[in-house]
């Protein structure tokens, strides 16, 4: 069953957007991977695009360069530190200004959804709608064996915005900074590109039945998500019981914090642990994003692992494939290489990627 929204691409990328202003402007590659997971998300949870009417070239409009902004300021705080986690009793003076950042932030979402899913709500109440189409339909009709909803209208708003927050993340980020290790490794890049004219070809798009045969292109996903994770630790778990992990014994009431940085680049693990190779996972059988042995973390694992590894890797491995298909990327004008320095405040490029990109496909490929 196919994971991602059925019919036309959630939004033409990397096709219309990006081909239209490609040959006199250089993409910036982190707003287009964001408002394209963006897309995805409201049309499984909304079966909408856009917010508003979008732009003619198939990019964005304010409202949905809003919504995303407020999505990645949001998990920006999720996982940031702040003295109140530990010491409840501060809370009350936000000290560090996080908690109105995301009241903010909130607010913005909220805008955004609430219409949509009232609206929504009357239409079952009213019998004007009966067909279950996407996940806010689901979240409105699941009900008790007696016919009870089990959800409030409060509940179903947070439980969107949640689960949005967990998908547009990954994908968006592993997506731009493969793209920047590979247009500062051509060769890599010219491998992933020849593996996918071999699959898939040029005459259609890159689809999610085809990312079982892309072998070495969700290696350079899973390399991604290694070297670059989201966020330098999870979030934070406390342990229920004493417990022994990896001959550490934890005990009861610890709080738990998992180093993604410490693991991905753990040198006694990982040979040359600071380089790009995707090459280093083309010796497993089957190559899957997720990392059951906790080598690294991408989606976690276990019984608190992500319950949508299965998506995010449709998502990641079909935005990556398709902006490579789509185009030949090179670094932009004036510029020797891709500045690959990290930002001081999270994980993220310190300055956002820009590439210049060359339509590699027939115009009729892109939508317009």
């Amino acid at each position: 069953m196919p994971l991602l929204p059925p019919g036309p691409t959630p939004w033409p990328l990397p096709a219309r957007h990006i081909h239209n202003f490609t040959e006199s402007s250089v993409v910036n590659v982190r707003n287009t991977v964001r408002q394209y997971t963006g897309n995805v998300v409201r049309k499984m949870m909304f079966s909408r695009r856009y917010f508003g009417e979008g732009r003619k070239d198939g990019g964005p409009g304010l409202e949905e360069e809003e919504h995303v902004n407020s999505l990645f300021t949001t998990l920006a705080y999720l996982y940031v530190f702040s003295p109140s986690d530990y010491l409840p009793c501060l809370r009350v003076f936000d000290l560090d200004g996080h908690e109105k950042m995301v009241k903010e932030a909130l607010r913005i979402i909220n805008k955004h959804h609430d219409p949509i899913v009232d609206e929504r709500i009357i239409q079952w109440r009213n019998g004007e709608k009966k067909e279950v189409e996407d996940i806010l339909d689901v979240f409105i009709t699941i009900s008790d064996t007696k016919g009870k909803p089990l959800l409030s209208v409060e509940e179903i708003k947070a439980q969107l915005i949640e689960l949005m927050i967990e998908i547009v993340d990954n994908p968006a980020h592993a997506a731009e900074w493969a793209m920047a290790e590979m247009i500062n490794q051509p060769e890599i890049m010219q491998k992933a590109v020849e593996e996918i004219d071999r699959v898939v070809g040029k005459d259609r798009l890159v689809q999610e039945s085809d990312i079982a045969q892309l072998k070495y292109v969700k290696a350079c996903a899973r390399e991604a998500l290694r070297l670059h994770p989201i966020a330098p630790f999870n979030v934070p778990h406390v342990s229920m019981a004493d417990a022994v992990v990896a001959g550490y014994f934890i005990p009861k009431g610890s709080h738990v914090l998992l180093s993604r940085v410490g693991l991905g680049r753990n040198p006694r693990v990982w040979e040359e642990p600071l380089k790009f190779k995707p090459e280093r996972h083309m010796n497993d059988e089957v190559v899957d994003l997720a990392e059951p042995e906790l080598r690294f973390i991408s989606f976690s694992t276990g019984r608190r692992g992500c319950p949508g590894t299965a998506l995010g890797t449709a998502l990641t491995v079909t935005l990556l494939a398709r902006l490579l298909q789509c185009f030949s990327w090179s670094v932009p004008p004036n510029q020797d290489q891709i500045d690959l320095t990290e930002s001081m405040n999270d994980l993220f490029l310190a300055k956002p990627l820009h590439a210049h990109a060359k339509p590699r496909l027939h115009a009729s490929m892109y939508g317009n």
